[in-house]
């Protein structure tokens, strides 16, 4: 197999195949081996030579059809067959010394597991390191068959010859390299590997970049990177030991200088600009105008609501800014992308009167309602109270979602605040428009109880009507302190309609007015001067409350509660008396008992049957003593 020492055209034929002769007895040759040789083709005439001078002087014997087989009948002949595979080592030494850092083409044979096994036209093949051989992808480059340019390097002891790929790359690019290097002019490579604190790029020799070379800012993923073309500078070399330093940070500064001298020849406020998005953050976009960098802040994007700069822009994107601010003196500029149209609120009022049908699109929905795009920059609230007419609504997410198409009138508009107001119930029917018609006072309804307040229970009678029965109306005797004492959360009752308040949205119902009132029964039938019998009920400091007709209570002041003697009567809780009308407030629904009276008119009787009795005739109440009547008790 020819072998290419050098780029030039002639090569030289290393032939180090030795033919192995049949050893007789006989005298060893004393002609010594040239210690060194300074090409191949005195390598193989040193080596030639010596075998000359050792080849026996009988003639071997052997079969037609095999190859002589030494043979070693004693001593001597193995002493003179080491000496001949000493001599020949030496030789095969020599020859690979010869080679020196010169570069070396061989023929690509097969691929193991670590090596690249290839023929250089030595004894042994050569073997290539694999990590020389690969791709960023692991693949390796040469398949067998093709021819590899390599450096032989040494004989391994266990056999064969190690030889480099990267020394051969190294030497035929180290001059481009080193001219790079000199005049700063940069070169082309690939990055094939990721390295602790940076990259391996091929540059035609591979090259390390560190990670704080790579890119003016911070870069967190260098994997990212594998693969890619990139143009770097080299600024580090060291050719004793191959090692190569690049830089594409250099590179860079240097071209982003260039772009901000072009740049800010131009930059003044008001400016409107093109530049790339580099960056996204929550409160904006860093929009790169050539070699400076501008924020266009998440409010000078739109003159609508954005969640996020991302909504608008992408990474990458190439977009028109105005210059709203440049800071010369900090290199800061402020950008504006809304501001390139002109702002819709200006004539939201014409083009959005009050009572006007417009269509939007649900944007995004809160507690308290739904934000609707009616177009780009203009956007309407409708509050929960404005998306139906029923107050069963506890969440406007009920209703409607973000992306809904939905059609809505508006109510207000404010351009000063960029505010309107919409509402969606306006175009539904008003159920409490016609409820005077269909529920006049005094019809009798029935519902369900949806809610139980302090002051009263809340009854729907129909979809989005509730009616409320305040406490004071659920009974004609009970004192109701808490509705629940009288209906349950859920419980279907029965109503009388009191009173309707369209304009308020207001509906009062009564429960207890499905009875008769107890208290008109009452005074209808009873006057003052009437003796009724009670049950005491409760007392208090001031006088006793006594029952004298079922729901209708009376108050018996202390002053009346004095008994026939004079004394105070006892008037304890379940105590029964006859009592006498003193009192009767109609309006105010309150009775005045006492039981004075009662003991009064029973002494009037009393007096008026002695004189009947005593005198057979009428006896003037004149001549009638206190004695003679307590006479008379006492006789009976």
């Amino acid at each position: 197999m020819p072998n290419v020492l050098n780029p030039e055209p002639e090569s030289t034929t290393l032939n180090t195949e030795l033919e192995m002769p049949t050893l007789e007895p006989a005298t060893e040759s004393s002609q010594p081996l040239p210690e060194s040789t300074s090409s191949p083709e005195l390598a193989q005439s040193a080596v030639s030579s010596t075998l000359d001078a050792d080849a026996p002087t009988h003639p071997v014997t052997a079969h037609a059809d095999e190859q002589a087989e030494p043979t070693f009948d004693s001593g001597d002949d193995f002493s003179a067959a080491l000496e001949a595979f000493e001599r020949e080592q030496a030789a095969e030494a020599a020859a690979v010394e010869a080679y020196g850092d010169k570069i070396v083409t061989g023929t690509v044979l097969k691929l193991t597991e670590k090596h690249l096994v290839i023929d250089v036209g030595l004894k042994s093949e050569g073997m290539v390191p694999l990590e020389q051989v690969v791709d960023h992808t692991g693949a390796v480059k040469f398949q067998p068959g093709e021819s590899i340019d390599v450096v032989i390097e040494r004989e391994e002891p266990e056999g064969g010859y190690l030889v480099s790929y990267e020394k051969a790359q190294r030497l035929r690019v180290w001059d481009v390299i080193e001219k790079a290097a000199n005049e700063k002019t940069p070169v082309m490579g690939t990055v094939v590997s990721r390295v602790k604190g940076g990259l391996t790029v091929d540059i035609g020799m591979k090259a390390f970049l560190p990670g704080s070379q790579l890119e003016i800012r911070p870069v967190r993923n260098l994997d990212g990177y594998l693969g890619q073309q990139i143009e770097v500078r080299v600024i580090k070399l060291n050719k004793k030991r191959g090692n190569v330093v690049v830089s594409r940070k250099e590179i860079l500064e240097e071209e982003q200088n260039s772009k901000r001298s072009r740049t800010m020849e131009h930059l003044e406020e008001g400016a409107i600009l093109t530049g790339t998005v580099k960056n996204l953050t929550d409160y904006g976009a860093f929009v790169d105008l050539g070699g400076i960098d501008g924020l266009l802040h998440i409010t000078d994007m739109s003159w609508g609501r954005l969640t996020h700069p991302r909504d608008l822009v992408n990474v990458g994107d190439e977009i028109q800014v105005k210059v709203l601010k440049f800071d010369k003196d900090k290199q800061r500029v402020s950008l504006g992308f809304k501001q390139l149209t002109p702002d819709p609120w200006l004539d939201a009022s014409e083009r959005y009167p009050v009572g006007a049908h417009v269509h939007g699109r649900v944007l995004s929905v809160t507690d308290y309602g739904a934000f609707v795009e009616l177009e780009q920059g203009i956007e309407g609230l409708v509050h929960l109270s404005e998306m139906t007419w029923s107050k069963r609504l506890k969440h406007p997410s009920k209703l409607v979602k973000p992306g809904d198409e939905v059609n809505t009138v508006v109510l207000s508009v404010n351009p000063a605040d960029r505010r309107i107001s919409l509402g969606m119930k306006q175009l539904m029917e008003n159920p409490w428009e016609n409820l005077t018609e269909r529920y006049p006072a005094g019809t009798v309804v029935e519902g369900r109880v949806r809610n139980l307040t302090d002051f009263g229970a809340f009854i729907e009678i129909e979809d989005g009507i509730d009616g409320l029965v305040h406490v004071s109306n659920l009974s004609w005797t009970k004192r109701v302190k808490h509705p629940s004492e009288v209906v349950k959360k859920g419980e279907k009752v029965k109503a009388v309609v009191l009173g309707v308040e369209p304009q308020n949205r207001r509906l009062s119902l009564g429960i207890k007015q499905l009875q008769p009132d107890v208290w008109e029964s009452f005074f209808s039938s009873h006057r003052v001067g009437d003796v009724v019998h009670g049950k005491v009920l409760r007392t208090a400091q001031f006088g006793a409350f006594v029952e004298i007709a079922e729901g209708v209570e009376g108050l018996c002041h202390v002053s009346e509660a004095v008994g026939d003697d004079g004394t105070q009567a006892k008037m304890d809780q379940g105590d029964e008396h006859e009592f006498k009308i003193i009192k009767i407030n109609v309006e105010e629904k309150k009775v005045g008992l006492s039981l004075r009276s009662i003991g009064h008119e029973a002494s009037r009787a009393q007096v008026e049957h002695y004189k009947e009795s005593a005198h057979k005739q009428p006896v003037s109440s004149s001549t009638t003593t206190l004695g003679d009547l307590i006479s008379w008790k006492s006789e009976r």
